[in-house]
């Protein structure tokens, strides 16, 4: 099973560690809610490099990304990221993933870890002559710093801090890397992605900058409390981007894999993603049965939120329920009520 190129720096401060995604990667340091609340209260560092990356460059680029991913990369300029899905011909999400405009006609497409062969097989069999699609993964680290003061310990450690949603380069240790301004937190702060020969150095200065170690299991809360989805859980490739209630994501302007599929859909919702709270400290969680007046459903993402102090939760509920719904979730076999909830649970 792969690691982390800097894992031995993990084990140095402690980490335990899981398999994430087919990789071994830090799970905890001190402990997830300490991490989850430093996270929101302060900063810290994860350790992303598990999550795929790889470059798509030539003449032609962009009309390849077009056609593969249903957002258009056309409606941003180079130096942006945006948010994206891969399809496929039934309008599932085969990957949620974001995509890194470097310069003109140079972009690092940057899928989940579990997805990252398959995404990078289905942009390489497609690239026309004169497209390169090169995986960048192997030779690199990818850090994420989250948190209010993620951005002055990249000033410090950077230069810069990179606006939200924008890319920069990233130079450190006498090489040159990249940042954007994305994550999974909803905390303020970037992905850095610096070659793996000062990987361990740069994770050990945003550290001793006041970056606090992290591992994955606070990602997880963190990115429930914004209602990120992920990809397995809330998202699947028989699941739609309507379904999920993330519309918002497919740019009707251009042809995509997967549109037609859309397009039949909308309109005729037969089940939809909802946000739900349970008080106390229920939890709710994957695979649990939630229940309406009219219809049922399971839980795809639920845990206790740190922040808010009870339970919260995703759900596909079919038929899709109104707004004032009566719901309840099925916890170690007692019916507890829940409430319909906006996204996110939190703002940031």
């Amino acid at each position: 099973m792969p690691a982390s190129p800097i894992h031995a720096v993990h084990e140095e401060f402690g980490a335990r560690f899981t398999d994430f995604g087919g990789w071994t990667m830090p799970v905890q340091y001190a402990g997830v809610i300490d991490e989850h609340t430093a996270v929101r209260s302060a900063a810290g560092v994860f350790d992303v490099s598990h999550l795929g990356r790889f470059e798509v460059s030539g003449p032609g680029a962009m009309d390849l990304l077009r056609r593969q991913l249903c957002n258009d990369i056309a409606k941003v300029d180079p130096g942006r990221a945006q948010y994206t899905m891969a399809l496929n011909e039934r309008g599932g999400i085969e990957d949620d993933i974001i995509v890194w405009w470097l310069e003109d006609e140079r972009f690092w497409v940057m899928p989940n870890g579990t997805n990252s062969t398959e995404i990078f097989e289905r942009f390489r069999s497609d690239a026309p002559e004169g497209v390169t699609v090169f995986d960048v993964r192997e030779s690199t680290t990818l850090l994420a710093v989250q948190g209010p003061d993620a951005p002055s310990i990249l000033e410090h450690i950077l230069g810069a801090a990179p606006g939200r949603f924008r890319v920069a380069k990233a130079p450190w240790g006498g090489t040159t890397g990249w940042a954007a301004g994305t994550g999974y937190t909803g905390e303020r702060g970037a992905e850095i992605c610096v070659p793996n020969e000062v990987g361990a150095e740069l994770f050990g200065a945003l550290v001793a900058a006041g970056a606090v170690p992290c591992g994955l299991g606070s990602r997880d809360t963190l990115r429930l409390e914004m209602g990120y989805p992920l990809w397995g859980q809330d998202l699947d490739e028989d699941t739609t981007p309507l379904e999920a209630g993330l519309g918002w994501v497919v740019a009707w302007d251009h042809d995509f894999v997967g549109r037609s599929a859309l397009e039949e859909q909308q309109g005729n919702l037969t089940r939809r993603l909802i946000a739900f709270t349970t008080e106390g400290r229920a939890i709710p969680r994957h695979g649990y049965t939630i229940t309406t007046s009219t219809g049922s459903g399971s839980v795809t993402s639920g845990n206790f939120s740190p922040t808010l102090q009870h339970g919260i939760g995703m759900a596909y509920v079919s038929p899709p329920p109104s707004q004032d719904d009566v719901l309840h979730i099925e916890i170690r076999g007692k019916r507890v009520p829940a409430t319909r909830a906006a996204l996110p649970f939190i703002e940031r």
